[in-house]
């Protein structure tokens, strides 16, 4: 009876957003609702999507993560590699209709890096100023080489809004986002619905074949699953491993998937305050324990029908950056007990935070068995995903079960958590060796000299475990059948141009 309700609610709901008759309309069920529509301030997977529509970036990436051509058509390092150049795209229109240039890049770029508010600060710590070379040419100064720098722009600090607009609202633009991407905003009813319309004055309006796209956050995914087969969602993103059968089973629909930039993650609290005082957090030797006590493999099988992919590092086994030298070690109960008893720590307590979701609290639990049967006392804290967060952030945890969206730079997913300043390093974990070969990667953008610093840097982390890295998703879209055109992208964003709905 309460999923009648849920589905004959969102019915209603995408009938009040669906528009004109016979127009084009895309209707995607989303996970979650989205945060704020503003990218300084934006912070969650699921406003990305929402963006892919709304604001085009200076760079992108293609399915294969190179990057590619957007708001900017080409762009170059000076010598030193302290100097990014970067020619900006001629006829492009905010969706108020004042023109994108080097002037409006400026802006936003420094609104990005300088207002309190930003949650990009951190992404361009290393950019010092922008200036505007000529109308469509801007010049990014930075303090330091710093070659993660094009994908930063390929993601929220490279969304480009309309600085008038912006100015306009007084620091409310995410009530009303400008943009200069393919859909304008139209409206947004929290927790309900957020409709975009085709923007008419879009540069790359060709592409772009469908009239509106309707955002409806559906956080129960057989409800999702049940819209989709029922015709009331065209697209439903991340479906859950444990209904894959039915999008398979069903004619109507069908499932696309690629191996996620994201993964899931074990951050271990070393040195932020009393809750490090525990024998994992202090011994290396334990934590070793828990490692070898710990099958990835299993967690894969027993959570996800064996549709994920057991990892170990940051970046998913297979890809560039990933050191094969150093593969996802199997479980080993003996050396984990012998592990412990040359620590000489008997019973060692320890807990596991996670939010109370079902899939992470069952992932939970699988470690939990694994490792208890090892010889240690591991407890779970089930939280609220906001609360674990602002746990964590203050260190009131020993350790936590997360989730990182991913990024198509390595330093967008290991610096963040290990560097001694990255501004997701709960832990408190800090080695300067270990930093020093991040900013040796950094200092290049020679593909093969970063590789060797990135595969540095694995071997200082794998070694010392202040993370336990668990295992890459699998993203999956169910989609009708009327939809043509959609492709997956290893980033989950969802890409509108090309894609086409039939009957």
């Amino acid at each position: 009876m309460k999923g009648r309700a849920i589905t004959a609610a969102i019915a209603m709901s995408l009938m009040l957003g669906a528009g004109a008759a016979g127009a084009a309309t895309l209707r995607i069920g989303l996970q979650e609702d989205p945060d704020l529509l503003d990218p300084a301030q934006g912070g969650t997977f699921v406003g990305r999507m929402v963006f892919a529509g709304l604001c085009d970036k200076l760079v992108d990436i293609d399915a294969k993560l190179n990057f590619v051509p957007q708001l900017a058509t080409e762009w170059t390092w000076s010598a030193d590699n302290l100097v990014l150049t970067m020619k900006l795209r001629s006829g492009v229109v905010f969706h108020d209709g004042t023109p994108l240039n080097a002037e409006a890049a400026k802006y936003n770029i420094e609104r990005y890096r300088t207002d309190p508010e930003s949650r990009r600060r951190a992404e361009l710590k290393p950019v010092k100023g922008v200036d505007v070379v000529d109308p469509m040419t801007v010049r990014i100064n930075l303090s330091e080489p710093y070659a993660p720098l094009i994908a930063v722009l390929s993601d929220r600090a490279g969304m480009m809004l309309s600085p008038k607009a912006t100015e306009a609202a007084a620091g409310k633009i995410a009530n009303n986002p400008v943009c200069s991407g393919p859909f304008k905003f139209t409206e947004r009813i929290a927790q309900e619905r957020i409709v975009l319309d085709k923007f008419d004055g879009y540069w790359n309006k060709a592409a772009i074949h469908l009239d509106r796209i309707v955002f409806v956050p559906v956080p129960d995914n057989t409800v999702r699953v049940a819209n989709l087969k029922a015709g009331q969602f065209e697209i439903i993103e991340r479906v859950a491993a444990t209904d894959l059968g039915q999008i398979r089973s069903d004619p109507r629909v069908k499932l696309f998937s690629d191996i996620a930039l994201g993964y899931y993650t074990m951050s271990i609290n070393l040195n932020n305050g009393e809750a490090a005082n525990n024998a994992v957090a202090k011994n290396p030797k334990v934590r070793e324990a828990f490692e070898a006590a710990i099958d990835r493999n299993v967690i894969n099988q027993v959570v996800f029908n064996g549709e994920f992919v057991a990892s170990n590092q940051a970046q998913p086994p297979g890809s560039t950056f990933y050191d094969g030298g150093h593969p996802v070690p199997p479980r080993d109960l003996a050396r984990a007990k012998k592990l412990l008893a040359e620590a000489g720590v008997s019973r060692p307590a320890f807990t596991i935070s996670t939010t109370n979701s079902p899939v992470e609290t069952q992932v939970a639990q699988v470690v939990q068995s694994m490792v208890n049967e090892a010889g240690f006392d591991a407890k779970i804290e089930t939280l609220e995903a906001r609360t674990l967060v602002a746990n964590t952030t203050k260190g009131a945890y020993q350790s936590a079960i997360v989730i990182w969206s991913g990024r198509p730079d390595p330093d967008g997913n290991i610096a963040i958590w290990l560097a001694c300043d990255g501004f997701l390093n709960w832990g408190k974990y800090c080695n300067p060796k270990f930093d020093q070969a991040l900013v040796k990667a950094r200092s290049t953008t020679a593909a093969t000299e970063r590789i060797a610093h990135y595969k540095e840097a694995a071997s200082i982390y794998l070694a010392e475990r202040p993370h336990l890295f668990l295992y890459h998703y699998k993203l999956f879209w169910g989609v009708s059948g009327k939809v043509d055109g959609f492709r997956p992208y290893p980033d989950g964003i969802i890409r509108f141009d090309g894609m086409k709905l039939g009957s």
